[in-house]
């Protein structure tokens, strides 16, 4: 990857569509190995990746992930299209989940996602507007 250039991946996340989770993980996943970003980096930017997909899926009406790569950072940037988040600070406590019973008998909604999002960004900002939705972004830093 040369200086200027900038790898930018668009996915679009529909509410409950669980057949299609993990697509735009396992896509960035795969868009970073081929451009040798370390292995490490590349788990936490799909770890991330991941996270904001199911997010999107479980408490939204649908939103989108864009991930920027360039030759020192990855910036992923996931937007729902509302409710939001009432409680920022609550949503970031470990195991604080408002996932419904029926996602939970799935497996998934165990409070972890916001958490998890945190623990593997360098730099992490949640911004969040009742009834609008909710942008969190996440930069992984490939390069000091």
């Amino acid at each position: 990857m040369n200086m200027e250039d900038m790898v930018k991946l668009n996915y679009r996340v529909c509410p409950e569509d669980f057949v299609k989770a993990g697509d735009a993980s396992s896509n960035t996943k795969k868009v970073l190995k081929k451009l040798s970003i370390p292995s490490d980096i590349t788990r936490r930017a799909a770890v991330v990746t991941y996270e904001a997909e199911m997010n999107i899926i479980i408490h939204s009406v649908g939103g989108e992930i864009t991930v920027n790569i360039s030759t020192k950072k990855i910036e992923i940037i996931a937007k729902d299209w509302g409710p939001g988040i009432p409680d920022i600070d609550k949503a970031m406590q470990k195991g604080y989940s408002t996932a419904s019973n029926q996602v939970r008998e799935m497996g998934f909604g165990a409070g972890m996602g916001l958490p998890n999002m945190k623990r593997c960004s360098d730099e992490f900002l949640i911004e969040s507007q009742k009834g609008k939705g909710t942008t969190v972004t996440s930069t992984i830093h490939i390069t000091n």
